[in-house]
């Protein structure tokens, strides 16, 4: 059967690799961008939308609505990156970076709720990141904003269960796309007392992203999740250490577990 799927950032990226593959799959694809007028070689269609702006969330899903009468799936998948010393990044891109990682993924899920009540069904997968998981140095706010939105995933599906209603975590690792280019990163300072760590840090973060891995992975276990009848509330999908990285986390006492990403990233 077919499936209406609406996917925030769908023009580029893990967005677009997703939207590809589910339309080549034969379900009903609306993906979003905020200026779509400029993307010419989308397979499926897309709508205006800025995740930053609730007028904006509320006339996109109405759109879908109207041309296809439902919603059966969600993916929130709009984001951006974030890096800097939490010292030198401008308060202003900190509250851009969870207006759009957080706030923004919250209105999209709260303007479909009421169709997919009405429906009795609907899956929300809200895409976060394995950084999620953990205080990245440098990367604090991106970590804290997509740690909150597994949080409030996770508290959500509680509250929309009795409606028949599915929401669950996607946390990717780094897959090769232009997320790099398109992150807000606090400039090297020279004379900066963080000069030499960040540098050395940013250069590992981007390098992680130029090797990583092809986001056709994501599209296939997004695809898995919607065949499943009870998904779970996390999924993870990346390099294996990437994964191994969160047992981590959860097994091995905070400082030594701290001393490991310290050498990791060379500071």
């Amino acid at each position: 059967m077919k499936k209406v799927i609406l996917i925030t950032g769908g023009s580029s990226g893990i967005g677009k690799s997703i939207g590809t593959f589910l339309h080549e799959k034969g379900n009903i694809v609306y993906g979003t961008s905020r200026n779509p007028e400029n993307i010419s070689n989308s397979v499926f269609e897309l709508l205006q939308l800025d995740v930053r702006d609730v007028e904006s969330i509320k006339k996109c899903v109405n759109q879908v609505i109207q041309k296809s009468g439902r919603i059966d799936v969600l993916i929130n998948n709009a984001g951006v990156g974030i890096t800097g010393p939490l010292e030198e990044i401008p308060t202003e891109e900190i509250m851009n970076n969870f207006q759009t990682n957080l706030f923004g993924p919250i209105e999209v899920m709260k303007a479909v709720l009421p169709q997919m009540r009405q429906q009795k069904s609907g899956l929300i997968i809200n895409v976060t990141s394995i950084a999620g998981y953990m205080g990245l140095p440098f990367r604090g706010v991106y970590s804290a904003s997509k740690g909150a939105l597994e949080l409030i995933t996770e508290s959500l599906r509680m509250e929309v269960k009795q409606f028949g209603i599915q929401i669950t975590n996607v946390a990717p690792g780094d897959f090769a796309t232009d997320i790099a280019s398109r992150r807000f990163h606090a400039p090297l300072i020279q004379g900066s007392a963080y000069e030499k760590s960040y540098g050395k840090t940013l250069e590992e973060i981007n390098s992680h992203v130029d090797s990583g891995s092809n986001p056709i992975e994501m599209a296939e276990a997004i695809h898995k999740i919607m065949q499943t009848s009870e998904p779970k509330i996390h999924y993870k999908v990346g390099a294996f250490m990437q994964k191994f990285s969160i047992f981590l986390k959860f097994i091995l006492p905070d400082l030594m577990f701290e001393k490991m990403l310290m050498k990791h990233y060379k500071l």
